[in-house]
């Protein structure tokens, strides 16, 4: 039997590109503070998760009672830029207005280039993120098909963009049917075509209000493709709740986004960002 002790992070995914398949296939490993545990040969065995009860924010380590935002204690929680509303809705952003909680910061994280892309998930969407985070934030949603539509200056324009086109499409995913199975493959060339015919008028109006250069739609993107390593889906999904129940235990039957798949229910890694764990695997 193997055991790891530590915190909780959101799993680290990456692509690799498979020998003549069009799909790269996802690979994950697991974060316990500083350990870091290949997934993949853990598939097919059974695993146990026990929270011990200690969380500590995983920006000051300060010990908390509870998990805010994913990871942090309250004052960080209150008080990081990282934290503000503005992160989930960036057409929302005040840096202009002086308000910015760390301008230091959002220099350095919100005004560098973001990509603006249809992914799907559990069916179609749109979705901003930025150029460094291709392609893993799609690893992240359990997107099985990813598009780049736009490349934008700063954080709050790719927010205008994704304003814009959530009209008329889903800008988020449905977990659920995400982990059920592989969504239908669409033709996102042909949905960025609709969209960017659909809202001419408005992108245009977007772009023309920005410095010239800033924005720029494209056309011409890869598409990519990405191959989960899931050896069954569940038909009905059971979340566990560390908060609630400390345990969790079953067979790895496969990752797909940020969550593990157990044939006794599934759990998201990334919501439990900070939770000291003890992982134990039946060799």
């Amino acid at each position: 039997m193997s055991e790891f002790t530590g915190h909780l992070q959101k799993m680290a995914a990456r692509a690799v590109a498979a020998d003549q398949q069009s799909s790269d296939a996802v690979h994950y490993d697991l974060l316990l503070d500083q350990q870091q545990i290949p997934l993949a040969p853990l598939i097919g065995k059974k695993l146990t998760i026990e929270y011990l009860g200690d969380i500590h924010c995983c920006h000051c380590g300060r010990k908390s009672k509870k998990s805010f935002g994913q990871g942090y204690c309250y004052p960080c929680f209150s008080k990081l830029a990282q934290c503000d509303s503005c992160m989930m809705s960036p057409e929302k952003c005040h840096f202009h207005l002086g308000t910015c909680r760390e301008p230091e910061w959002a220099q350095k994280v919100c005004f560098n280039d973001h990509i603006v892309y249809l992914a799907n998930s559990s069916g179609i969407k749109v979705g901003i993120t930025r150029a460094t985070q291709v392609p893993v934030r799609w690893l992240d949603q359990g997107a099985t098909q990813a598009l780049p539509i736009a490349r934008v200056a700063t954080r709050r324009q790719s927010g205008l963009i994704e304003d814009c086109l959530r009209q008329d499409i889903a800008d988020k995913t449905n977990w659920r049917a995400m982990l059920k199975g592989n969504a239908d493959p669409v033709d996102l060339e042909a949905e960025r075509d609709r969209l960017f015919d659909l809202f001419s008028l408005d992108l245009n109006s977007i772009i023309a209000a920005q410095a010239p250069g800033e924005i720029e739609l494209l056309y011409d993107a890869e598409a990519y493709a990405f191959d989960f390593p899931v050896q069954q889906f569940p038909t009905k999904i059971s979340s566990f709740n560390l908060d609630k129940n400390p345990l969790v235990e079953g067979t790895l039957m496969g990752i797909k986004g940020q969550y593990l798949i157990f044939d006794s229910g599934v759990i998201n890694i990334r919501k439990f960002t900070s939770y000291a764990v003890n992982v134990k695997v039946n060799d």
